[in-house]
């Protein structure tokens, strides 16, 4: 990729992804404590809805512009005739090499930021030094597997060979849809990552997190939070696309017009 289109990709998609987290923020907590073990109110209910924003506030740029710089990237390695049948496989394994990449930092950020969700009593450092001190770096990462595999199944519909509404209606619909049935996988990382350390839950098996949920609750229990879930990531398909398409494009724009 040429310096203008991976600066223009880097700045494009940290942009979109604060945007998206940050706006949207609210529902993702109500989503979070509707999956926590202890229940909705007992998690926090309705109260304190932005606590744990200060570590998406830190992580979110970075994990947005590191997606989609590799995703362009892996894609202009791949460099693929937009006429040709190997197109969707083009962007299907950029965007899971642009998911492996970001979870490195997306994860120590979701981990932070979910138990913050459901202890709004405790501060942002305080949760991630906590998390230092008793589980060291691998407590960061608990849930990786999950959120990679969550995030690739329903990252696998991003395109951006379409007009900047358009990338955002179709984001909009792929997203809420994908949200639904990826919402189990999403109920195991959260309960991966706000498992007690030491727990078996806490040791990252996805099919044991999911047969321990439904074992109690059944299969509201696999599904809880999808409505809230649905709706954060249709918005969030909206706004993210549209932003990256039009700032990535103002970008370029302006670079051609400078000297």
């Amino acid at each position: 990729m040429d310096q203008p289109g991976f600066t223009a990709s880097l700045v494009a998609g940290g942009v979109a992804g604060v945007s998206v987290d940050l706006i949207l923020f609210p529902l993702d907590t109500i989503k979070t404590r509707l999956q926590s073990p202890q229940g909705f109110y007992k998690a926090g209910g309705f109260y304190g809805v932005y606590a744990g924003v200060p570590s998406t506030a830190i992580g979110s740029f970075p994990n947005a512009a590191a997606f989609f710089v590799t995703y362009e990237y892996v894609k202009w390695i791949l460099h693929t005739d937009s006429s040709s049948y190997l197109m969707p496989m083009t962007h299907m394994l950029a965007a899971s090499a642009g998911e492996v990449v970001a979870c490195l930092i997306r994860v120590p950020s979701e981990v932070v930021k979910q138990r913050a969700q459901v202890s709004s009593s405790s501060g942002t450092f305080h949760i991630f030094s906590n998390i230092l001190c008793q589980e060291g770096i691998q407590g960061l990462y608990r849930g990786y597997k999950s959120t990679v595999l969550r995030e690739a199944l329903w990252s696998w519909r991003q395109d951006h060979v379409v007009d900047s509404w358009q990338s955002a209606v179709c984001g909009a619909f792929a997203g809420g849809f994908a949200a639904a049935v990826t919402t189990p996988l999403d109920v195991a990382k959260t309960r991966i990552m706000l498992a007690k350390a030491g727990s078996s839950t806490a040791s990252g098996n996805v099919l044991s997190a999911l047969h321990a949920v439904w074992r109690t609750q059944g299969l509201s229990g696999l599904f809880a939070g999808v409505f809230p879930r649905m709706a954060a990531i249709s918005l969030g398909g909206f706004i993210f696309l549209g932003a990256y398409d039009q700032t990535r494009s103002f970008l370029l724009e302006l670079g051609r017009e400078s000297p």
